[in-house]
């Protein structure tokens, strides 16, 4: 079991997601390859107080690099796009 604190790695702030939030009230989450949509959707409710209408994932696999004479693959990551009731927002970014 995976705890609440371990879930999100970090908030995934691009121009696409900007966009996202502004019209669908959506945002967009790195999170842990092993947490499926309850525990994204408990630990964004318990940590940002707002209420999930819900949770979208997509796991991203891991690219081959090359590294001088041989090749290196990179981890596969895990994104979770979280659609929050109409009202509710996130402030990530708070006094700027």
């Amino acid at each position: 079991m995976i705890g609440l604190e371990n879930v999100l790695v970090k908030p995934l702030l691009t121009e696409k997601t900007s966009k996202e939030t502004e019209t669908y009230n959506r945002y967009a989450f790195v999170v842990n390859i092993k947490a499926n949509k309850n525990h994204i959707k408990n630990a964004v409710e318990k940590f940002f107080d707002v209420k999930v209408l819900s949770v979208r994932t997509s796991v991203l696999p891991g690219k081959t690099k090359r590294a001088g004479k041989g090749f290196k693959k990179t981890a596969k990551s895990k994104k979770a796009y979280v659609q929050l009731q109409d009202g509710q927002k996130i402030e990530f970014f708070k006094g700027i």
